[in-house]
């Protein structure tokens, strides 16, 4: 079968990518050194600049100043100063103080965190900056900033002391599971290396103790010019006039010393024999195995290099595609497993091989992934299989191609790094395009097949498992190892065995249904069509991106109207069926009949809602559209192994929810929250057991079986001449059936039964960690009445985002005690009906000390009630206007912001047959309420929608690490002592609590290890 894309007369309207020219290639010419498309160049003093005029998104510049300088110079006593100094940068300068940089980046609309952020890594520091260049000296303003970064970066004590808190909190929430499990691994695989014990995030010690002198020292020794890369990449006029801007604020400095010192070169050891490690991670979120081997970092610097780029990254995508389908096959020895290249640190990469596993699994894993590469080894892989690798990389390019006018800045400025970091060639889209489209067919099956030599467990090898529970050794990886050697130096490996692949997705096309009635709506610049099968349609037209076309298809009616009694088993329709196949085959099939194709549709089914969403190019339109025909006439009927599969990943995943401290934490906030209804509660390994199968399909099936009951929203780059008959045929060819299945009214839908508490609830969950964690949720109820819904939910948005500012500012600001902090709104918990209230909650969420967490809810208290009493600074609405403003830009400017805002306006209730008075009257709201928005207003509505005051009605839980039983009585005791005699009898209640507490946790523990 032909896997290349087919050609339509959208994209052949443009230079399209099958019109590309192919180029004579010679493998030893050298790829240009000097990066394409960019204006690049070197000051005197060392610094390097690339600069590029790129129009997505309009009027914004994507900035960073990149510093070769990471964790790997650290000396002992300065672990962690690196990422110190990144701190500090946002904190002081010689031009800005007490966090004046964010606040001024603020006010022009970069969010803190989205659009400035930095990050330390153990060869290189970026600070990035996404700024609005639409008004005068903004761009110049943003430049001087990376000119602060670079020399000017204030060290004294007190900017010290105000970021160590932050640092610390960082630092605290790196030491969860994952990241001990990451840092383990590091070590492992950095062992004999300077960079086994550089992890960039430091030590404890040097975070707390670290003097202002030290962290100076580093930051002047190593941050020199020459070290150091300025990136613009924006909607500029021209590139020159912004060359002369970095030359006027970065080319004055003078870095000292001069010369620099040379950046060390620091080896990792290769080894012969493969290390092994079987790491126990007692809140594990499963059982897993991880298979690295090491070698150096290749350079890239000819076009043979390239070719043999390709065909590595061809190695692993078809090694991939095996791995998934063994994942789905009878007794999986893995639910997952990827496969990838990835250079960790400057002088080294590595092929990782990552699979999750059941519990007691990862040697029989283990021995999978190693056969598999061994098969490989052997007998290589298929012409077939590479032809199906071939076609997804081409698709890749093509997309690429096709979009190569219409990539944001960020993705050009990270391509810039990388060519400063890692002098990856530049090469432009255009000239690689034709590398690809002309390498890619003369890469065989036999070249591909050879990128397996680099995962013999001779070659720098570290494998390594991690369980809750110990249950594998070190003698249970070496005899793995020892037996997948011998099977394959006796070449007792069989071929793989692949599955037979249909040659249509739709084996009978549909006969086309009629269009009923058409609608333009010329304000919003959409097309309705009412179908003669009852499905609505909407289509948007755009030109933000060539090569993409999303769409949603969404009907009321969910999970809420089923009883308990069904709710555990149709509730788990979408994930069994998924497993089966939704649209009439196999996943493991119907990801190679897809192969060249770029299409994909998922489904979801909500509380109130059903819908399907896809994502496809306007190329592969068709296929996307067949998939959603299959959805519709597919009768998923489960079978005994797919259905076994599901219920061991399920029961999986249960455990390690189990064994997650932050699980239990958010458990218990939605139990305090909406109440102990069984829609809200977390699924157990006994509901698991209630779990009817058929039934489960069954309601899958009917979710998406009626297409009368659908409206589906299309946004893209679409031919109305080619998209409308492939409308009517797939979408218009659903068959109605001759009785209505899942209709239902809006406004008749049930509602879910939740209700915030009445009172204060200040609650502490205590939870076994190995180490210590806190997490505080602070909430607050919330009801809008029906009468002004459309401004109270463009208020809330709003003051979201204000209370998210001005706790960030208190907390980690002015106190230095938390890393971030974060607002959500829930109001997902009301039916979607037209004319009812809605209620819900906001809730503030950051991590920090647990020593201090209830001290920082107080201070947060103390700052809303504050803004509610006194109003916010007109800064401070100012800056949230603008905020709001760009991101509203930004968004005018994609695909997915229309599709969602055509889908809200459908859902309004505003909504009466006429989209675009739907979509007025909901920008109405929005302008209304900035243009009513000012301290005095956003006071009211801060006492309108919260409690007032906030401290009358709220809930807050804190997850706390679990206090051992003697540390509890030692406690009590040193409070007690000088009062013993008077509270006796309340001593002895205590400790008689204290036992029963002690026996009932050693029950459970004992009751877990069997």
């Amino acid at each position: 079968m032909d896997l290349l894309p087919a050609e339509v007369p959208q994209i052949a309207q443009r230079h399209g990518f099958r019109s590309l020219k192919l180029v004579n290639i010679n493998l030893e010419e050298g790829l240009e050194e000097r990066p394409v498309g960019v204006d690049y160049g070197r000051l005197d003093n060392g610094l390097y600049y690339y600069v590029r005029c790129n129009s997505k998104p309009r009027m914004r510049a994507a900035l960073a100043l990149a510093v070769k300088v990471g964790s790997v110079l650290e000396e002992e006593d300065e672990r962690g100063v690196a990422h110190i100094v990144e701190h500090l940068a946002f904190s002081a300068t010689k031009k800005y103080s007490n966090h004046d940089i964010v606040k001024f980046l603020e006010s022009i609309g970069a969010e803190f965190g989205a659009c400035q952020n930095a990050s330390t890594s153990a060869d290189e520091t970026i600070y990035e900056l996404l700024v609005p260049v639409d008004k005068p000296d903004l761009l110049s303003q943003a430049i001087s900033i990376l000119a602060e970064f670079s020399s000017e970066i204030r060290v004294l004590a007190n900017d010290l002391d105000k970021e160590r808190g932050a640092v610390l909190e960082e630092y605290r929430m790196s030491r969860n599971a994952n990241g001990r499990m990451q840092d383990a691994h590091w070590v492992l695989m950095m062992e004999g290396s300077k960079y086994a014990e550089r992890l960039p995030i430091g030590l404890e010690k040097v975070i707390r103790t670290v003097s202002p002198e030290t962290v100076k020292r580093f930051y002047q020794k190593w941050y020199h010019l020459q070290n150091m890369a300025v990136v613009a990449v924006g909607d500029f006029s021209d590139t020159q006039s912004v060359v002369e801007m970095i030359r006027t604020h970065f080319g004055q400095k003078v870095s000292m010393p001069s010369p620099p010192p040379l950046i060390p070169y620091f080896p990792v050891p290769s080894h012969n024999e493969p290390r092994f490690s079987c790491f126990v991670e007692s809140e594990a979120a499963g059982s897993a195995v991880m298979i690295s081997c090491k070698m150096p970092v290749g350079e890239l610097k000819t076009v043979k290099d390239y070719k043999d780029s390709l065909a590595e990254a061809m190695f692993h995508c078809a090694l991939n595609q095996r791995f998934f389908k063994i994942s789905r096959r009878k007794d999986p020895p893995f639910f997952s497993c990827y496969s990838a290249a990835d250079v960790l640190v400057r002088p080294m990469k590595a092929y990782v091989i990552t699979s999750t596993c059941k519990q007691k699994g990862t040697v029989e894993a283990m021995e999978s992934m190693l056969m598999e590469v061994a098969r490989v080894r052997l007998q290589g892989f298929s012409e077939r299989e590479i032809s199906i690798v071939r076609a997804l990389m081409m698709s890749e390019i093509e997309s690429a191609y096709l979009e190569r006018d219409q990539r944001p800045s960020t993705s050009l400025r990270d391509e810039y790094l990388q060519h400063f970091f890692h002098n990856e060639p530049v090469v432009g889209i255009e000239y690689e395009a034709q590398l690809q489209k002309t390498i890619l067919p003369q890469i065989s099956a036999e070249e591909v097949s050879r990128y397996s030599e680099n995962f013999r467990t001779s070659c720098s090898c570290v494998i390594k498992t991690v369980e809750p529970r110990a249950t594998a050794t070190v003698d249970n990886l070496k005899a793995a190892v020892q037996k997948i050697n011998f099977l394959e130096e006796e070449r007792s490996i069989s071929p793989w065995d692949d599955e037979h692949i249909p040659e249509e997705i739709v084996n009978t096309k549909p006969i086309p249904g009629d269009i009923i009635q058409q609608r333009e709506y010329p304000d919003i610049d959409v097309t309705e069509l009412l179908l003669s099968n009852g499905m609505k349609i909407c289509y948007k037209c755009t030109d933000f991106l060539d090569d993409q076309v999303l769409f949603t298809g969404f009907t009321y009616g969910g999970l809420s109207e089923l009883s308990e009694s069904r709710y555990f088993s149709c509730s788990m329709g979408s994930t069994i069926a998924g497993e089966i196949g939704v649209f009439g085959y196999k996943p493991s099939v119907l990801m190679d009949m897809l192969a060249g194709k770029r299409a994909e549709v998922g489904t979801k089914i909500g509380a109130y809602m059903r819908t399907f969403s896809g994502d496809c190019s306007p190329s592969d339109l068709e296929t996307a559209l067949q998939l959603v025909y299959q959805l519709f006439t597919t009768n998923v009927v489960p079978g005994e192994e797919e259905v076994k599969i599901v219920m061991q990943m399920a029961e999986e995943a249960i455990r390690a929810q189990e064994r997650d401290p932050y699980t239990a934490f958010a458990n218990r906030v939605r139990e305090v929250n909406y109440g102990n209804s069984y829609f809200f509660r977390p699924i157990r390994i006994s509901d698991l057991q209630k779990v009817d199968p058929i039934r489960a399909c069954e309601y899958f099936n009917n979710c998406f079986k009626d297409p009368s009951t659908f409206t589906v929203v299309i946004v893209g780059n679409l031919n109305p001449d080619v998209a409308r008959p492939l409308i009517l045929q797939y979408l218009g060819g659903i068959p109605k059936p001759p009785q209505p299945v899942l209709h239902f009214n809006r406004d008749d839908l049930k509602g879910l039964p939740f209700t915030f508490p009445g009172t204060i609830i200040r609650e502490v969950v205590r939870s076994p960690m190995v180490e210590a964690q806190c997490s505080v949720q602070l909430s607050f109820p919330v009801e809008l009445k029906n009468e002004n819904m459309m401004e109270e939910i463009h208020f809330v948005g709003f003051l979201s985002k204000l209370l998210e500012t001005k706790i960030m500012q208190v907390l980690r600001f002015k106190h230095g005690q938390i890393y971030s902090a974060g607002v959500t709104v829930f109001l997902g918990g009301n039916k979607p009906s037209k004319t009812e209230d809605v209620r819900g909650d906001i809730s503030i969420n950051f991590s920090c000390d647990p020593d201090i967490s209830r001290m920082l809810v107080d201070l947060a208290l103390d700052e809303i009630f504050c803004l509610q009493e006194e109003g916010p600074s007109e800064q401070d609405v100012l800056t949230i206007l603008e905020i709001e403003q760009r991101a509203h830009e930004n968004g005018l400017q994609e695909n997915y912001y229309w599709l969602d805002r055509i889908l809200r306006c459908y859902q309004s209730r505003a909504y009466s047959g006429d989209v675009s008075a739907s979509f007025e009257v909901q920008d109405q709201g929005r302008t209304k309420v900035r243009k009513s928005l000012e301290p005095s207003t956003a006071q009211l509505a801060l006492q309108r929608i919260l409690p007032y005051p906030c401290r009358k009605q709220y809930s807050v839980v804190i997850l706390m690490p679990q206090i051992s039983c003697l540390k509890l009585l030692k406690s009590y005791f040193q409070s007690t002592q000088k009062r013993y005699s008077k509270d006796a009898k309340i001593l002895s209640g205590i400790a008689a609590v204290v036992i029963l507490t002690f026996s009932l946790w050693r029950y459970s523990r004992s009751s877990l290890k069997s």
